[in-house]
């Protein structure tokens, strides 16, 4: 039996084990795999590996690993698979700025390649020859999108990116002798990090606020800037989804005192082959690798933000830079002015491939059906969601979005008492990932944030449409059945947030042993 037609509505309910931790499914001595012992040829050439490791940096003992059977780990693993949803799932256009594409599985077959898989940077050169080349023609196509002259693929993602763009602010400032630009000016509604990344560089920063229409007020960033300005950190459009048409004015206004302009294009899918930080007179920009050229996100561990310069700002790029010369492509470490490293090594390699290969199979031309796509699916997506009781659109009345829009639930909440955390909640009892609210402080009241991007059919978005106008339909019948749920997940409804509490936290083994140890000792605790 497929979704119901009529409903477009489909039967749900997830998976639910009582599933141990693996550390509490060890049993000493059970193996998953056995080692093979050295061949006697190899240890008499080499020696047994151990003994040439100093004696200070030897474990005293083993690490405590869970000794647990091949088979059970299966089993362990693919249980909690089973408790989990993602953008391989279900329909996840709800992660508005964070951009849950489709990435290719194919993808996937060229990281694994021992080729790659196996590489290690401190190898030589000379035996990379291949990720460097794609390091090298991924920054060429990078240049090419934006407009800007160097790249550089170190930062470990986009609020790493921004502090890089940061740093390299203060660099350009300092090298001229100008010591006095100490503030960076950004938006309400650009990406936090625009705040808190030069915040972490040590700026001041200056955020200016929306106006009626959602747009960054001109006039308050001209009464802002000053002979202390060191920059602008701007997203544009912002994570309302509005595109600022008078952005070249903003960057033009900071250029007369001497600042200097960082684009945050973090998920440009909206803007791809369309419009560039070139045009509109910026002198930095960065992209979110995984967000815009498609990459998992991997729970945060593997993302890469790709960081862009004007050709005056080349020399400031942290190290090693991938170069082309007759004889190969090199690391290139002897740079002066460079503000150093940002992260180890050169970047995440397979995420760079995977971006590489995704812009080879779409071209110039797919690239910009990207952008049509996300902007067509976006305001679909609009125009029907604005159509569900208690559905509020803030800011440009009437107006298109680009790639994402920032929603309210307010009247519904006004008339139901059900906010946009019991819709979040209840979105899971339909197959449905949660969505993302905003960032705090909640300037839209009962705020939601999607973004469909290009992955997503009509079909796709009319099932997510479906559901939530069945939640508004039930908020108004019965808000109590809506504030109680899930009903059908793993969970049910979770009394706290969790994060917020500290004692309740384990991020190790070791810490989980030892908060047990006291819930045990005080059942109070």
């Amino acid at each position: 039996m497929g979704r119901n037609q009529s409903t477009l509505l489909r039967k749900f309910h997830q998976a639910r084990w009582d599933e141990e931790i693996i550390c509490e499914m060890s049993v000493p001595g059970e193996r998953g795999i056995l080692v093979p012992r050295v061949e006697r040829e190899i240890e008499a050439e080499i020696g047994d590996g151990v003994s040439r490791i100093p004696a200070n940096l030897r474990r005293e003992k083993p690490a405590a690993l869970p000794e647990v059977s091949q088979v059970r780990t299966l089993r362990h693993f693919l249980r909690l698979s089973q408790e989990t949803m993602g953008a391989d799932m279900t329909v996840d256009a709800s992660e508005g700025t964070c951009t849950m594409k489709y990435s290719p599985k194919v993808h996937e077959q060229l990281v694994g390649n021992p080729g790659l898989r196996d590489i290690h940077p401190l190898q030589d050169e000379d035996t990379m020859q291949g990720i460097l080349e794609v390091y090298y023609r991924l920054e060429e196509f990078l240049k090419e999108i934006s407009g800007l002259d160097h790249f550089s693929f170190q930062p470990g993602g986009g609020a790493q990116g921004v502090y890089a763009n940061a740093c390299m602010v203060r660099a350009w400032h300092e090298a001229r002798g100008d010591e006095k630009r100490s503030e960076i000016i950004t938006t309400l509604f650009s990406h936090p990090c625009d705040a808190a990344s030069p915040a972490t560089a040590g700026y001041k920063v200056i955020t200016l606020m929306p106006d009626e229409s959602g747009y960054p007020d001109l006039e308050a960033m001209m009464a802002a800037l000053s002979e202390r300005t060191a920059g602008i950190f701007i997203t544009n459009p912002e994570d309302t989804g509005i595109y600022n048409p008078r952005i070249d004015e903003f960057v033009k206004a900071a250029h007369r005192v001497g600042a200097l302009c960082a684009y945050d294009q973090a998920n440009a899918n909206g803007i791809l082959g369309i419009t560039r930080a070139k045009e509109a007179g910026f002198d930095l920009c960065h992209f979110n690798i995984h967000k815009t050229f498609s990459s998992p996100h991997a729970c945060m561990g593997h993302s890469t933000g790709a960081v862009g310069v004007v050709g005056k700002l080349g020399r400031f790029l942290p190290v090693p830079r991938v170069t082309l010369d007759g004889s190969g492509y090199h690391l290139e470490y002897d740079r002066p002015d460079s503000i150093g490293r940002v992260r180890c090594f050169f970047g995440n390699a397979p995420t760079i491939l995977r971006a590489y290969a995704w812009i080879m199979q779409h071209g110039a031309d797919g690239l910009r059906e990207v952008a049509e796509c996300s902007v067509l699916n976006n305001n679909y997506l609009l125009k029907k969601l604005s159509e569900i009781p208690g559905v509020v659109i803030q800011y440009a009345q009437g107006k298109r979005r680009l790639e994402q829009v920032r929603y309210s639930w307010d009247k519904l909440k006004q008339d139901t008492g059900v906010g946009t955390e019991d819709v979040m909640r209840r979105m899971a009892d339909f197959g449905l990932q949660h969505y993302w609210m905003s960032h705090p402080p909640w300037i839209v009241p009962e705020p939601f944030t999607l973004e469909p991007c290009e992955s997503y059919s009509k079909d796709d978005l009319d099932e997510y449409i479906a559901v939530l106008r069945q939640i508004s339909r039930e908020a108004y019948q019965d808000p109590e059945f809506v504030k109680n749920a899930p009903h059908n997940s793993v969970v049910h409804k979770v009394p706290s947030p969790g994060i917020d509490e500290p004692e309740r936290i384990a991020v190790t083994w070791r810490q989980y042993q030892r908060k047990k140890r006291t819930a045990t000792a005080d059942p109070k605790a």
